[in-house]
């Protein structure tokens, strides 16, 4: 099992338990004592970064355009998966490089486009049910500066051409991996550089809806604890929704099969998932402020108001009396006094 693995699996066991520290709290009404572990802070954990993927959803919503937006989505064969998996850090590279730089270079070409837009790409590697299926999500602004300086937006709210952007992704896909790793390229079959590759591109109006759809996993997994039904010392049951059918399933695993499912969308130590092109790439983002200041003048709009901050946490409460507890001494993970054992942890 890989270094990073292990080290997942150990946050993931001592999240919000005595042995990753925390604080002592007590009642002044009942004299109740609780104590508040501290989270892992994992990206991985399905509990934690549920505050940080509100601030990054936050921080987008800032940058919205009044332009139409689009979501394209790159996937790979099946074929290729195991070939990912196994050198996740270049493979996923090799990903991102190929299928960015593809839409990228469309998007400039003026016989669809003509124009360089924010691009915020999305690495997801899992299907509803946990299976391995790496793709990458773009966020695409509806509109961006041409070689001239001056703004254009996609006519008939059309951007680029699917099966023109699936095949340019899949040709500058194949070169890089004929390059970098001829041993790997001589396993894939010749049909994998024959067939479509399936490539999405949809329009979503104002891009709302796909950055809230994003956010849910910038910070964490597919899997969360509410999923799972129940397990026991051999397997574990958890519930998924069908991509196909909308409807709710049920799978059960033996207990190594599903840490397998589970640990396969690990990330390689400092990978970065989400990145920026364009408009969105933070050197540009002067460009941005400028652009959106520009569009809403041209629309005889205002400025939409700065997002307000983000409110404090709501103090701790007794589950006894419901009164605001009030904090007490700090422990150090595994230092927990024992008087302050289970059962009153909360």
């Amino acid at each position: 099992m890989p270094v990073v693995h292990r080290h997942v699996l150990s946050d993931l066991a001592l999240c919000r338990t005595p042995e990753a520290g925390g604080q002592l709290w007590h009642c002044p009404k009942c004299g109740r004592k609780h104590t508040a572990c501290h989270s892992c802070g994992n990206r991985h954990c399905p509990t934690c970064g549920g505050d940080d993927a509100r601030a990054w959803l936050d921080r987008q919503l800032a940058l919205q355009l009044p332009v139409c937006y689009f979501l394209v989505t790159c996937t790979v064969p099946a074929e290729l998966r195991r070939s990912i998996a196994s050198n996740p850090k270049k493979g996923l590279s090799r990903l991102f490089q190929a299928s960015s730089s593809s839409l990228m270079d469309l998007c400039l070409n003026r016989k669809w486009f003509g124009a360089t837009p924010g691009i915020t790409a999305m690495l997801h590697t899992w299907t509803r049910d946990g299976l391995y299926h790496p793709h990458i999500h773009f966020v695409v602004t509806g509109g961006g500066f041409d070689k001239a300086g001056f703004w254009r937006q996609p006519k008939s709210g059309f951007l680029v051409p699917a099966p023109t952007l699936s095949l340019l992704y899949r040709e500058r896909f194949k070169e890089s991996l004929k390059k970098t790793d001829p041993k790997v390229f001589a396993t894939i079959p010749d049909k994998v550089w024959r067939t479509d590759w399936v490539v999405d591109v949809k329009n979503v109006g104002d891009g709302s809806h796909a950055l809230k759809y994003l956010s849910r996993y910038i910070y964490r997994v597919a899997l969360t604890d509410s999923s799972i039904l129940r397990h026991d010392e051999t397997s574990v049951t958890f519930r998924y929704r069908d991509s196909e059918t909308g409807k709710s399933r049920k799978t059960t695993l033996p207990v190594f099969s599903f840490l397998h499912r589970f640990l396969q969308h690990v990330l390689p130590k400092g990978f970065v998932k989400v990145r920026y092109y364009g408009l969105h790439h933070p050197s540009n983002r002067e460009k941005l402020t400028l652009a959106r200041a520009a569009l809403y003048l041209h629309l005889k709009q205002a400025l939409p108001p700065a997002p307000p901050p983000t409110p404090e946490k709501p103090p701790l409460r007794c589950s006894s009396c419901n009164t605001a507890l009030v904090p007490g001494l700090r422990f150090m993970p595994g230092q927990l006094p024992a008087s302050h054992a289970p059962p009153y942890w909360q």
